[in-house]
């Protein structure tokens, strides 16, 4: 990627568009300072009831404050170093232990609302993670240091177009502006949605949470805004199982949803997502949705679900693969794997399949 001369803040270079419906937007004056227009903005105090964002690569969502161990570490930092953090979770023992500790994850630019603030804990919902728990979104726990209060931001979500990260992570490349923990730029992983500011032939330009913007190959994120035209298509069923394939051999994670790591759900819960497709965050809330479908007459994208004695509610969901396999995040001892569903199924814990295409 060149070095690239800034574009007016929001205004977009209508000329450098690529065969896409024009984008409306304030046309300010080419002088405007960047710096104070994307400066953070926020009464200074994150408090119960504020709004705000993720501002690491993905925020562990926690039982309690007290719910880390020692070797998760690097987890509860900021900056955050999943790398890290998978290495120290080496042991199946390690990863196994991490059951009822965690409770989702919340990726970077993900807006949750404050539920409580405890020190340097708060307790939030991640909103675009549907559950029974909470209306507002999951609930847990999250360090303070790993989210932000930004107004800014959230006007530009409100106005703005969004670019929508497609491929399993992309890079924010020439940051500027931005108050980043650590000065540590964070990764921009599948899913992860920001205001689009600008646009040329190769990029686009998004706001971060944390204040600034930076330039994400174009290539790497597909366009949202209805009132232009920019709408998601309708995924064929092998669009589903294409996704989900791409994160084959990937180690199992409870409470992930990120290239770092999935569980049973959130490998699911995610998948869906980045075709635009919001289902739930556990296996039991997707059992839920969609419309039931014979296991004699299961297509590609369908989710198979598994509950103990094979009735009641699901504790386990994988993605139907075609020609009797399933794709899915098993268990900590595992990684995402394709098995022949009926054999994995050893136990007959098959509840029920769901459709949702």
């Amino acid at each position: 990627m060149n070095a690239k001369a800034l574009l007016p803040i929001i205004g977009l270079c209508m000329s450098a568009l690529i065969a896409q419906p024009a984008l409306a937007a304030p046309d300010l004056s080419a002088e405007a300072d960047d710096g104070v227009a994307l400066r953070a903005q926020s009464n200074g105090k994150l408090s119960k009831g504020d709004t705000a964002y993720v501002n690491v690569t993905a925020a562990t969502v926690w039982t309690s404050p007290d719910s880390p161990r020692k070797i998760d570490a690097p987890a509860t930092k900021a900056p955050v170093d999943l790398k890290a953090w998978n290495r120290a979770l080496s042991s199946t023992e390690d990863r196994r232990g991490l059951t009822g500790l965690v409770q989702t994850q919340a990726p970077y630019g993900a807006e949750v609302t404050v539920l409580a603030v405890q020190g340097k804990w708060a307790k939030v919902a991640v909103a675009d993670q549907s559950t029974p728990k909470d209306k507002r979104g999951y609930p847990g726990w999250v360090p303070v240091a790993q989210i932000v209060e930004n107004d800014t931001f959230e006007e530009l979500r409100d106005e703005n177009p969004t670019a929508v990260v497609t491929s399993r992570t992309a890079k924010l490349e020439h940051v500027q502006f931005a108050e980043l923990p650590g000065k540590k730029t964070p990764q921009a992983t599948i899913n992860v949605a920001l205001p689009l500011i600008a646009q040329d032939v190769d990029d686009v330009r998004v706001a971060l949470p944390g204040g600034g913007a930076a330039w994400i190959d174009y290539d790497d994120v597909r366009v949202e805004d209805t009132e232009h035209g920019f709408i998601v298509e309708k995924p064929s069923r092998s669009d589903i199982v294409a996704t989900a394939r791409q994160f084959d051999g990937l180690r199992y994670l409870w409470g992930g949803v990120s290239p770092y790591g999935f569980d049973c759900s959130g490998f699911t819960y995610t998948v869906y997502r980045a075709h635009g497709i919001d289902l739930a965050r556990d296996a039991g809330d997707q059992q839920k949705q969609g419309k039931a479908v014979s296991r004699s007459n299961l297509k590609y994208g369908d989710l198979i679900f598994f509950a103990t004695g094979g009735s009641g509610r699901a504790h386990h969901v994988g993605i139907y693969a075609g020609n009797g396999k399933m794709i899915h995040a098993p268990n900590a001892s595992k990684s995402v794997e394709v098995v022949d569903w009926k054999a994995w199924d050893s136990g007959n814990q098959f509840v029920e399949a769901r459709r949702y295409l």
